[in-house]
């Protein structure tokens, strides 16, 4: 599928760690630590510091996890635009830490961080914006 502007979607390779995670791995660090390069182990990590009010290390971790997203999804043919949808699964740990990073920025007051990565989400996939409540 395609976008508007005839962008083609990009779809990231399966990820590793979302085994562990779907396995019930009940500490978040291990999986990044088994998987470094896993968007979605990052993710995990920092929504799980945003829910214990811990800001600076979910913007860490959430910052960490779209850096690595951001170099999966080059490597899978993205150029800087276009769809990155939700309903692709290996695409959501990407999108998770994206939105972490948003709702971070906001916590730790980067209101400029927060609107670039909100906006971005909401480009990329408004249906993830809308599943994580951006």
């Amino acid at each position: 599928m395609t976008d508007l502007l005839g962008i083609p979607e990009t779809h990231l390779p399966d990820d590793p760690a979302a085994a562990m995670i779907a396995e019930g791995e009940e500490r978040p660090g291990r999986v990044a630590a088994a998987y470094p390069a896993s968007s979605l182990a990052w993710a995990v990590l920092a929504e799980s510091s945003l829910e214990a009010d811990h800001p600076v290390q979910a913007y860490a971790y959430a910052r960490t996890g779209y850096h690595r997203g951001l170099d999966a999804l080059r490597r899978a043919g993205w150029r800087g635009q276009g769809p990155i949808p939700w309903s692709h699964e290996p695409n959501r740990g990407f999108l998770r830490a994206l939105a972490a990073l948003a709702k971070a920025a906001g916590e730790i007051d980067e209101e400029d961080e927060r609107m670039r990565c909100t906006e971005f989400l909401r480009a990329s996939s408004p249906e993830a914006a809308r599943e994580l409540g951006l």
